[in-house]
């Protein structure tokens, strides 16, 4: 994919692994759309305001960008997370974590989908070591990201030859993704975080492979990351 001619659709793209896939995009000539609640602190592209809890408004945002640009690439950034025991995370909050980490990934790919097959364009999903393995006081960002690794290797499977699909997972970055958490939820002091921008080079890597070449799965980490393998 040439990206300096590429319109490319980032959710989560105002903060973390968005914001510096956003960049990075950016620096290569691309045109962005970024949809998050929030506005990006540095603009970064064209944002759009939406809440991807609400699937139905992801997918008719997506319809819009799609029906006027087109869209070549869709990279699904968007994460959030309520740790803590099963019995004390009331439903809403449970729910939501599945709504944007999953749910929005399925909505935004299929509003794009019809401009995907058209153009043979691309689809990247970001996933987590917790799409892997289990942790207690995560049941609904395991539920959630191990519903991401399903989906898109089923997804790889259904548009084989037809549209480019990666599953990214990245270990634990160095974002605001923490931020607010009960200490216990927190990175220990001695934690070493990949750093975003890293992450984002690996996903636009994935992105700019040729014709006839695709990236399945990457997994992209800290050397000393403790929830892989």
């Amino acid at each position: 994919m040439q990206l300096d001619r590429a319109s490319v659709i980032v959710t989560g793209g105002s903060s973390g692994l968005g914001a510096a896939v956003c960049s990075a995009l950016q620096r290569r000539g691309a045109t962005v759309a970024n949809l998050d609640r929030r506005p990006p602190a540095t603009p970064t592209g064209d944002w759009h305001k939406v809440d991807l809890a609400d699937t139905e408004a992801t997918e008719a945002a997506v319809r819009v960008i799609a029906g006027s640009d087109g869209v070549d690439a869709v990279v699904t950034c968007a994460g959030i997370d309520h740790p803590g025991p099963l019995r004390d995370i009331d439903r809403a909050r449970w729910e939501g974590v599945v709504a944007v980490n999953l749910l929005a990934t399925a909505a935004v790919v299929r509003a794009a989908l019809p401009s995907l097959l058209a153009r043979r364009g691309r689809i990247v999903t970001v996933a987590s070591t917790l799409g892997h393995t289990a942790a207690a006081d995560a049941t609904a960002y395991c539920a959630s990201k191990w519903g991401v690794v399903g989906f898109t290797r089923a997804l790889t499977a259904e548009l084989k030859g037809e549209v480019g699909v990666t599953l990214v997972t990245p270990g634990g970055m160095s974002t605001a993704f923490f931020d607010g958490r009960d200490e216990r939820y927190k990175p220990g002091p001695d934690a070493v975080l990949a750093n975003p921008a890293d992450i984002a080079d690996a996903i636009v890597y994935a992105l700019e492979r040729p014709p006839g070449v695709e990236l399945r799965e990457l997994v992209v980490m800290s050397p000393v990351e403790t929830s892989w393998p």
